[in-house]
């Protein structure tokens, strides 16, 4: 199976290979695998299943606008505006009424004063859940979502939450104070910003033994660029081989993933690099799309 097989990117034009072709028709909003079907948020109101080609309208959204989702086989979790969770129950998107009663609820908050999002949803290996609210920061459950419980500082201003495909317990959250990652289910954080020219991560992949991290200097985006690192380790180092040096606007959670050998983002000017050697060396897949919303790698 080669890039253009593997590399499916959601954009505002629908989800979309890296030649171009319109697979699904719409406003993409976020995208997950499960197994061998696909997940996929449209325009915050509507879930769709992919499966062999198929398409499927499961679900609409009710309330606030969805942001994110995760799914397990048949089972989705869609992560809303105003910082709610709901749960695919039949043919209903129903609220996790323990997500909202999640303790320090109350001191979630915005720089500019709106209500909080449920930003990122992440299961690592063993079913534990990782729900980002952005600003409320990351919340596990290691219950299928019976309770949850804080985990990190809010003010750490996490924007995206990953767990490590195949290995329990390990977690990573790209934040505006650097890298965030545990060893144990987020019991205890470590922050890593060694090597990188700014501190103001919005996206993180792992490929291989490997992690990658997108970073600017702020929220604005001023000189964005992607890092990478090993795992187990080390200072950053920035992606330089077939990339611009620099990226005028932030590289986005979710525009950045990896999976078996295979790493890609996409950029605010509508293009898609991919590298085949853990973000050593990049290359130029796809360019002029519609604004990108997420990028993801068939496994």
């Amino acid at each position: 199976m080669d890039i253009s097989d593997r590399l499916l990117i959601g954009t505002a034009g629908g989800l979309r290979t890296p030649e171009g072709k319109i697979l699904v028709d719409v406003d993409v909003t976020s995208m997950a695998a499960a197994g061998d079907r696909w997940w996929l948020l449209a325009g915050g109101r509507d879930l769709f299943r992919l499966r062999d080609g198929q398409q499927q309208q499961v679900a609409p959204v009710e309330g606030p606008e969805g942001r994110c989702v995760i799914g397990d086989g048949d089972d989705a979790l869609v992560g809303t505006a105003e910082g709610h969770l709901l749960r695919l129950a039949g043919d209903e998107l129903a609220p996790v009424e323990s997500f909202d009663a999640a303790e320090g609820r109350d001191a979630w908050y915005t720089p500019w004063g709106g209500p909080p999002d449920t930003r990122s949803l992440a299961r690592d290996a063993d079913g534990t859940l990782f729900a980002n609210v952005h600003v409320g920061g990351i919340l596990r459950s290691s219950d299928a979502g019976a309770t949850w419980t804080p985990t990190l500082d809010i003010d750490d201003d996490v924007h995206q939450v990953l767990a490590h495909p195949t290995e329990p317990g390990r977690v990573f959250a790209a934040a505006a104070v650097g890298l965030l990652w545990s060893n144990d289910a987020g019991g205890t954080w470590t922050r890593d910003t060694d090597g990188m020219h700014a501190t103001y991560a919005r996206a993180a992949a792992v490929v291989g033994e490997t992690l990658l991290l997108s970073a600017s200097e702020g929220h604005r985006g001023h000189r964005a660029a992607v890092y990478r690192r090993p795992l187990g380790g080390g200072p950053f180092e920035r992606c330089t081989d077939g990339v611009p040096e620099w990226f005028d606007d932030n590289i986005d959670s979710h525009w950045l993933a990896g999976a078996d050998g295979l790493a890609a983002f996409g950029t605010p000017d509508g293009r898609v690099f991919a590298s085949e050697d853990e973000g050593r060396t990049w290359e130029p897949v796809a360019e002029q799309l519609p604004p990108i919303r997420a990028v993801a790698i068939r496994a």
